[in-house]
């Protein structure tokens, strides 16, 4: 058969036309002629005629198939909204059945974090509220299982990612907890709460009787599992002790009360004691402390800017003199 004679019979591919509309074979003709245009093989294809076939033998057929582009002409991409417990904004629109919620929050329940015994706060007493300031808790992946990161366990694994080992300090919130919650302010039931904000704007709700582990092992699980199921409830009970919520943090304070920042950068160096017995009895008291290694803690919303001692302080400490000066001036033995 000479190449004037081939013809390319449309009809055996009608199969496929009816069955994938948008896939199609296309034959490959030889190098040695220019092969024929897109538009002209299409027409020739779906024609209800043999058609003559082009001056190049053909030597075999491709598959072709159409697809959509990566994404369709007016969509946006969505935004990543913030992580935060919703419970509380769904119980306030609609009331859950108790059966229903109770299998809920026992997937929270972290084993061994129990309730610590406080005493009632008082019904006309002020109280005080910390709100620790750029707290390093970030995740990674380190080999097949996700870990709090630390400089002390991942520094080899901080290194090849570029970072700085030296700003991944969790356990300086571990010991600003321990001294916040194990204060006679807290036992005495004048803590009102501790918010914690991270480096990358998470922000975390702890209640005043949660027991913080006292192992910085057990505490970096207690955060890893903060951090991904958002909430974590007491043993045995439906009461949330720590929770992700929503920004900014001035919502959730008293409306009263007096916002103080904390740095060692500050010029106006006072006497805590001072300070504090000279603040109204019926106001609240609400001090940010840093909780990293280093840098300087910037708020927009603290009414006042103060240094406590003229040389550099941990957060605990720091959580300790504001707490010892509090004991005196509410009579706290």
């Amino acid at each position: 058969m000479s190449r004037s004679q081939c013809v390319l019979n449309p009809k055996p591919l009608t199969p496929i036309f009816s069955l994938i509309s948008s896939a199609f074979w296309v034959p490959l003709y030889s190098s040695s002629a220019e092969p024929p245009s897109f538009s002209t093989l299409c027409d020739r294809l779906v024609s209800s005629t043999p058609q003559p076939c082009f001056e190049a033998p053909i030597v075999g057929f491709v598959f072709l198939k159409m697809v959509r582009p990566y994404a369709a002409k007016g969509k946006k991409r969505k935004t990543r909204e913030e992580k935060y417990d919703r419970d509380e904004e769904e119980l306030a629109e609609q009331v859950e059945e108790p059966s229903k919620t109770a299998k809920v929050d026992d997937q929270f329940e972290l084993e061994g974090i129990p309730i610590a015994p406080t005493e009632p706060n008082p019904k006309n007493g002020p109280g005080v509220i910390f709100i620790l300031e750029k707290a390093c808790l970030e995740i990674g992946k380190v080999g097949k299982t996700e870990q709090l990161l630390n400089s002390d366990d991942h520094a080899n694994f901080l290194k090849k990612k570029g970072k700085n080992p030296a700003h991944y300090r969790p356990d300086i919130l571990h010991q600003a907890l321990l001294m916040v919650l194990d204060s006679p302010i807290n036992k005495a039931g004048r803590l009102r709460c501790v918010y914690v904000k991270t480096e990358d704007g998470k922000l975390i709700e702890i209640k005043p009787f949660v027991r913080i582990p006292r192992t910085f092992k057990r505490f970096s699980g207690v955060m890893l599992q903060l951090l991904q199921k958002l909430s974590i409830s007491a043993v045995g009970k439906r009461e949330k002790l720590m929770r992700m919520i929503k920004n900014p943090v001035t919502q959730y304070l008293p409306v009263n009360s007096r916002k103080v920042g904390l740095s060692y950068s500050s010029e106006k160096l006072v006497s805590i004691q001072n300070y504090v017995a000279a603040a109204e009895n019926n106001t609240d008291l609400v001090f940010v402390v840093g909780a990293m290694a280093h840098g300087k803690v910037e708020t927009d919303y603290t009414e006042d800017f103060v240094s406590i001692c003229s040389y550099p302080l941990s957060a605990a400490y720091c959580i300790t003199m504001i707490c010892q000066a509090l004991a005196g001036k509410w009579n706290i033995l």
